[in-house]
């Protein structure tokens, strides 16, 4: 799939970190964060400083909290409250190196409709991946290239990014609809599910070589036995799911005055962000004028 609407010169990114209790490793990514059109953080309901902290390094970032439950809700929320052309999956954790997304975004640029970070592809590499989950890795991978017919060389890996034109290709679920029933996609499964929908909508994937790093502070919720088994159910269910159902066609290019819309839309939010920005640096000013004040 490829538009001639896409902006190829000079694409407006968003970067999408969902977070929970990550306040720590917030103060360490975003400072290195490259500048971009737009930061979305997505709060799973924080217990720690979490959402002060990404409000007091990044003013600017357009913060929510997730509906529901899961990685996966977490994500679709932050897709749907992006605003740019091309939007970066991006984990709070410090695994994912900051300095790599412009390769990210060189890939869309040059024709992919999605870019999948790749610790097996030459220049890739991983600091925290575990002997056992490299094997299961592997084994996963070729499982799934057989099955959805693709060649990925890194099937579980979730440093993704993807123009945000080809969502409604994905079908993922609504990000903020109300239901007490587990939803398919909230979870961990989310990038399972999205490598396997990419390759059913035959969209154009270029995999980039990705070092993974180890996370800093915090623990890891991975499992090697029970993550395996999900990666393998959603392998299986999105493969039932694709014979079942015959592909929709895709909506059609946005007509000029759609883009201009949504061009306005744009800066009115970006607008409303600078002005949240200037009033909250005004309150801090003005709290440090009054305890000066106090101290005489």
């Amino acid at each position: 799939m490829h538009t001639s609407t896409r902006n190829t010169v000079n694409p407006r990114v968003t970067i999408v970190i969902p977070v929970l209790n990550e306040a720590r490793n917030l103060e360490l990514v975003i400072p290195q964060l490259p500048p971009v059109h737009e930061i979305v953080v997505v709060d799973g309901r924080s217990s720690d400083d979490t959402v002060e902290t990404a409000r007091r390094l990044a003013p600017e970032a357009t913060i929510i909290t997730q509906s529901r439950r899961g990685k996966g809700n977490a994500l679709c929320a932050g897709f749907e409250a992006a605003t740019g052309d091309i939007v970066v999956m991006f984990d709070a954790d410090c695994s994912a190196d900051p300095a790599e997304i412009p390769a990210f975004v060189e890939a869309l640029k040059a024709g992919a409709d999605f870019a999948k970070g790749s610790r097996n592809a030459p220049g890739g590499g991983s600091e925290d991946i575990t002997v056992i989950r490299g094997l299961g890795n592997k084994g996963l991978n070729l499982l799934s290239n057989v099955l959805i017919r693709s060649r990925y060389t890194d099937l579980c890996y979730g440093y993704n990014a993807f123009w945000t034109d080809i969502l409604p290709a994905l079908r993922l679920p609504e990000a903020n609809a109300a239901t007490d029933e587990p939803v398919w996609g909230d979870g961990f499964e989310i990038e399972t599910l999205l490598t396997c929908r990419v390759a059913a909508a035959d969209l154009a994937v270029t995999e980039v070589p990705s070092i993974e790093r180890q996370r800093v502070h915090g623990v890891s919720n991975l499992n090697a036995v029970s993550d395996g088994l999900r990666v393998l159910r959603t392998i299986l269910v999105e493969k039932a799911m694709e014979k079942r159902t015959q592909a929709e066609p895709l909506p059609a290019a946005p007509s000029q005055a759609c883009v201009a819309e949504r061009d306005q839309l744009d800066a009115d939010r970006r607008a409303a962000r600078d002005h949240r920005g200037r009033a909250r640096r005004g309150d801090r000013r003005h709290a440090s004028e009054l305890e000066g004040t106090s101290t005489h």
